[in-house]
């Protein structure tokens, strides 16, 4: 108890909203180690939630008991609908940025869900070097769901598990990363799904960038067409490059992954973001310590995902 108040006592926030929010997802944490939704039953089995939490944490420099990382031993592969890729990146990351074992089947199982040579992929199809939701191997032609969000996540944590830039699987991936950028150097969604690009179209906007700027990191692309996007387009709150009032709802219900993404985005360029973006986050904070957004339509209003993006903002 008393190694706990020291750590609740050193973390930097002027508000306490660090410390307060790390408290809530503390007390959130099931008897088995893990987190369930409250509120989505895709997402109530814990794999997902339970690697974003502990990489939250972990930003925020708190400690993760052994019960967190027992729960997410053996999560390879597919949990039903429970976003496999997502959830064995997220808990690729987590052992890696611990230095724990057992990351091997981990990297082995997420370059074997690219749609890369291996599946039968060529450079000429547009999904090549992507990644999906996951599950079944997706073979040549038929990708299903492909976004630059999922790349990210699979390519962050294959970076920090110790994959080279130059390997196969990160070679293969630069070529769906350039296919997302656009000329302005801002990044859509998908090459795929033309319906999923939020912003409409192939248009730029603030999440995708953040997204491609950190595929960009991992891979060892230049970042700096996208650094210059996020730096023309960055706001206190919202993702920049939605137009019209159905658009904005999906802008505000990215409120909270983008304030994780950007902010990461900009560290890992070597830069800091100019607008007063800790402030307004810290405000939003409800009294219990966490965050909830008021738009559901990425599932931002379950606490426990909007309350991990804030604090490893923050963090």
């Amino acid at each position: 108890m008393m190694r706990r108040r020291a750590f609740l006592g050193a973390l930097i926030s002027p508000s306490g909203a660090v410390r307060r929010g790390v408290e809530y997802l503390q007390r959130k944490q099931s008897a088995d180690g893990g987190w369930r939704s409250e509120t989505y039953g895709i997402l109530r089995a814990g794999q997902s939630l339970t690697g974003l939490v502990v990489n939250a944490l972990l930003d925020a420099g708190a400690p993760v008991g052994e019960k967190a990382f027992s729960f997410l031993a053996g999560s390879v592969g597919s949990y039903g609908d429970d976003y496999p890729c997502y959830a064995t990146a997220l808990t690729l990351r987590a052992l890696a940025r611990t230095g724990r074992g057992g990351t091997g089947e981990l990297v082995e199982w997420l370059i074997g869900q690219q749609m890369g040579p291996g599946n039968g992929w060529r450079p000429e199809n547009v999904a090549y070097g992507a990644w999906g939701i996951g599950g079944e191997r997706r073979m040549a032609p038929h990708s299903g769901h492909i976004d630059i969000s999922m790349t990210r996540h699979v390519l962050e944590a294959l970076a920090a598990a110790g994959v080279p830039r130059d390997a196969p699987v990160m070679r293969a991936a630069r070529v769906f990363v350039r296919r997302c950028q656009n000329p302005d150097g801002g990044f859509y969604f998908s090459t795929v799904e033309t319906g999923a690009n939020k912003a409409g179209g192939f248009a730029s906007y603030g999440t995708t960038t953040a997204d491609g700027l950190l595929c960009q990191s991992s891979i060892g692309e230049p970042c700096g067409a996208a650094l210059g996007w996020l730096r023309a387009h960055d706001d206190l709150g919202l993702p920049g490059g939605f137009t019209g009032e159905a658009r904005r709802r999906y802008a505000e219900g990215l409120r909270y992954y983008y304030a994780d993404a950007v902010t990461r985005a900009f560290r890992v360029a070597g830069d800091v973001r100019r607008v007063g973006w800790r402030g307004e986050l810290e405000r939003a904070q409800l009294a219990d310590g966490s965050w909830r957004n008021a738009e559901m339509l990425v599932k931002e209003d379950d606490p426990l995902i909007a309350t991990a993006f804030a604090v490893s903002a923050l963090g």
